[in-house]
């Protein structure tokens, strides 16, 4: 998606280990406009797979899910990273790395989020090893429900992550795929 990549290359850091900064518009500030284009995109990918819930993960991937969900008319579900004391009853777990964070964290969602019944697609901020994609993937097939895909906002494709998922059968559709990070130079994957 042209219109990403034109805003990576504009306003995205090069941080050392290979970490894309996006703060600025994607997962710190939101803004919300440019966000509702690429919920719009993830609609079009996405519209013939009868979403009946969006599921993400706390915190990046939340804004994300919500602006994406307005076009499906579903709700969403996000993953918590820790147990709160609102959460009882039945829930489905999942350990997750975090690239990003260097932790290990279980997830939880309530099981009365997720039904068997539910087609669920995923949507997430970034795809770099493919953890937190696999994880809430286990959360999906624990419930009995269906994944249909997962709408990511950037891969850094030179990472497993993407073809790990995909080698599971699961349909990801990624706006940005990044093909290489050296410093501030940045190659994205042409299709």
């Amino acid at each position: 998606m042209k219109l990403l990549e034109d805003r990576i290359l504009r306003d995205g850091q090069f941080l050392p280990g290979n970490v894309l900064k996006v703060d600025s518009f994607l997962n710190h500030q939101i803004d919300v406009a440019f966000i509702c284009e690429l919920g719009k995109e993830f609609a079009r990918l996405f519209k013939d797979s009868g979403v009946t819930k969006i599921l993400t993960i706390e915190a990046s991937g939340i804004g994300i899910a919500c602006l994406t969900a307005q076009y499906f008319n579903v709700p969403v579900v996000f993953a918590k990273k820790s147990k709160t004391t609102n959460i009882f009853g039945d829930v489905y777990t999942a350990k997750v790395e975090s690239y990003t964070h260097g932790t290990t964290s279980q997830i939880i969602v309530s099981s009365r989020f997720l039904q068997p019944e539910d087609r669920v697609l995923i949507i997430d901020d970034f795809l770099a090893n493919g953890q937190a994609l696999n994880g809430l993937i286990e959360v999906v097939e624990s419930a009995g429900a269906t994944v249909v895909g997962a709408g990511i906002v950037i891969e850094k494709a030179f990472q497993p992550g993407g073809d790990l998922i995909r080698s599971r059968g699961i349909r990801v559709e990624s706006l940005a795929r990044i093909a290489k990070m050296d410093g501030a130079n940045i190659e994205f994957v042409q299709d």
